[in-house]
């Protein structure tokens, strides 16, 4: 096996692994709720935004399949780090050990990045893989007014907004970008900006709700 290997077998190399990969979605992230913000203007901004999604040809399903690599690589990636934590005794889980010690959202990351993943495939099913005649801003209005889907959807952006707030601190605590002076304030950055993210998606569910009354 060659050095490189070796080192992305190693508990450090998975843990920058997870930091690249969780850097890529977080970018993802910041652009999908940039884009779905614009159904806060009005249905035509959101369809219009769509539609040049769409009008860039192969260069979508090509990013869809990237972004599909990456997601997986993250998932496997985190398992394999929970799991050697768990033969480990004492140590507690591996990535959030470099972020300064256990709390509850550390622990719990393991079980939010699990409902993350419900969370995607209900999104898929209900919205990117629905009735392809529909367009996409009918498909999120007829789940979002179901109030049984609203539900999961909330569900859904709460573990989010609970798993990127740890990840995206994590992630930068592995990436070497920590010092004392600064901590505090990249602390509330990470918090701002999983608010923004999560708050923009919670928000479009609430539009939904109050829509359909």
């Amino acid at each position: 096996m060659s050095r490189f290997l070796q080192f992305c077998a190693s508990t450090l190399g998975r843990k920058y692994i997870m930091a690249l990969t969780g850097l890529l979605l977080g970018g993802f992230l910041v652009f999908h709720a940039a884009g779905n913000s614009l159904i806060f203007q009005h249905r035509e901004a959101f369809s219009t935004y769509a539609q040049w999604l769409h009008s860039l040809g192969l260069f979508l399903p090509t990013a869809g399949i990237l972004l599909l690599m990456v997601f997986l690589v993250h998932i496997a990636t985190g398992a394999s780090l929970f799991l050697r934590s768990r033969r480990a005794k004492g140590r507690g889980y591996a990535v959030s050990a470099s972020a300064g010690g256990q709390t509850w959202v550390s622990r719990a990351m393991p079980f939010t990045g699990a409902a993350n993943l419900a969370f995607l495939m209900l999104h898929l099913a209900t919205v990117r893989f629905a009735d392809s005649a529909v367009p996409v801003v009918e498909r999120i209005s007829r789940a979002l007014t179901d109030p049984l889907l609203a539900s999961l959807y909330a569900v859904g952006i709460a573990a989010l907004a609970l798993h990127i707030s740890h990840g995206f601190w994590s992630m930068l605590q592995s990436l070497g970008i920590s010092h004392p002076r600064w901590n505090r304030l990249l602390r509330t950055l990470v918090c701002v900006t999983a608010a923004l993210i999560s708050g923009i998606f919670a928000d479009i569910i609430l539009l939904h709700i109050w829509v359909g009354r």
